[in-house]
């Protein structure tokens, strides 16, 4: 609903002057009309978009909830204002990580605009983008993809398989399949809306640094580290450009790219990196958010590594904090953070309080992801290992061989954590006088890291 000028300058990134533009709009209708004329609550509504996309919830907050009043007194509960209006208040709470707030929201959004437009019409489409990315974020992967491949296919019918709308949600979609390891079906998905936004938006457009950020987390998790460290740095630099350097993306950006340098062993580079993210996320989101907790997540995890388990296990503790508040005790993220918990306990020797944990972060990983997804490895060899250290090789084996069997299917057979595994288990086989068996796996780890190199 912006004005074409603030519309233009939305669509070059130049959020600052579109505030501006979109503020002088607000005041000639509150000048010219009655406080609560519609017109007022479109400028209102649009301020507020513009506020949240530099992620100034605070700001954008109000401003919204000041329009959805006057449009919903103006036309009443089911005008299709009304249902705009639900909408982006409900994107703001499921940025913010308030899903309980923000799902009767879209809900009731989508009813409104699908009674009020039809099946068909590419508003429903945004819809159902936005409320299967609030199932994503919550670990409900099943109602998400459903809703996702909908809303795709009621965009591409409307709007025309090139139009930006159709990037946004290839990109919310292959990052899905990304979460549920199926890479093979993200990557192109990726790749497709790079070329969508690239060419409709121009090169420097944030949107261009959401989908090569994608496409750099997709490369991280295969381990093309070569691949991925140019998208990252291409996605952050375009998102500081336009944004500015406090911005919540900006957070995000330097969060993974920091991880890509802790993966690489390169923990000078990686540690300022995690520290500045924690920093903006904090200050722009509060001290509760999800992307806080994995911010703080992965500073913990950078102390784990260099053996500071002091500083590390505060930080995993006020993580799974914010994560169990924010998505309840079953969400795929309390189950990497147990997990990464019990792995300090387990380097500590503390295998009493390591155990519940791994199992807890199990469960939770299976019931969320499924038996076979790659998280499963993760927490397969992690048990296996701390039953390993407690001498019961019986329990150990055939957990590394179920996360060796997961990690080669779903991330390929010379992926690092393959290695990760087949270490694990080469120890174990020297461990249980297996020399011959134990000398193949470690030629065949020593072959594959003699490749990354």
């Amino acid at each position: 609903m912006l004005n074409n000028e603030a519309r233009e300058l939305y669509r070059a990134g130049k959020y600052d002057r579109a505030i501006l533009v979109t503020q002088k709009a607000l005041q000639f209708a509150e000048d010219n009309v009655s406080p609560d004329h519609p017109d007022v609550g479109t400028s209102l509504n649009d301020l507020g978009g513009l506020y949240e996309t530099l992620g100034d919830y605070a700001k954008a907050e109000p401003l919204y909830l000041r329009a959805l009043a006057i449009w919903e007194k103006t036309y009443g509960p089911e005008h299709l204002n009304v249902g705009t209006s639900l909408n982006n208040l409900a994107v703001l709470y499921n940025k913010q990580g308030e899903n309980a707030k923000a799902e009767p929201l879209y809900k009731r959004s989508l009813a409104i605009t699908e009674k009020a437009l039809g099946p068909d019409h590419p508003e429903l489409g945004t819809s159902l983008s936005n409320l299967a990315t609030l199932y994503r974020n919550q670990g409900d992967y099943a109602k998400a993809e459903p809703l996702y491949e909908r809303s795709l296919a009621i965009t591409e019918k409307a709007l025309g398989q090139d139009h930006p709308s159709v990037g946004a949600i290839l990109s919310n979609l292959a990052r899905l399949y990304r979460t549920l390891g199926d890479y093979a079906k993200a990557e192109p998905l990726y790749e497709r809306s790079l070329a969508i936004r690239e060419k409709a938006l121009g090169p420097d457009h944030p949107d261009v640094g959401t989908s090569l950020h994608g496409l750099a987390e997709l490369y991280r998790t295969l381990g093309d580290y070569g691949k991925a460290e140019p998208l990252y740095l291409r996605s952050l630099a375009i998102w500081e450009k336009a944004l500015g350097p406090d911005h919540p993306n900006v957070g995000t950006g330097l969060n993974t790219l920091a991880t890509l340098y802790r993966s690489l062993g390169d923990y000078a580079k990686a540690e300022p990196l995690y520290e500045r993210s924690l920093a903006i996320r904090e200050k722009a989101l509060g001290p509760d958010h999800p992307s806080v907790g994995t911010s703080l997540n992965e500073l913990g995890g950078l102390y784990e590594i260099l053996g500071d388990y002091g500083k590390a296990e505060p930080l995993y503790s006020r993580s799974l904090a914010i994560w169990e508040k924010v998505y309840g005790p079953e969400h795929p993220y309390v189950g990497v953070s147990l997990n990464n918990q019990a792995v300090i306990y387990l380097k500590q020797g503390d295998y009493a309080k390591a155990e519940p944990l791994y199992k807890r972060s199990l469960a939770i990983t299976e019931k969320a992801l499924g038996p076979d997804h790659p998280d499963m490895g993760t927490s397969l060899s992690n048990l296996a290992a701390l039953y390993q250290n407690m001498g019961d090789y019986a329990k150990a084996e055939p957990l590394y061989e179920r996360s060796l069997a997961i990690r080669e299917n779903a991330l390929g057979p010379d992926h690092p954590d393959v290695g990760t595994t087949l270490d694990g288990l080469a120890t174990l086989y020297r461990a249980t006088q297996r020399g011959s068996e134990a000398d193949l796996l470690e030629k065949r780890v020593a072959k594959m890291r003699a490749v990354k190199r």
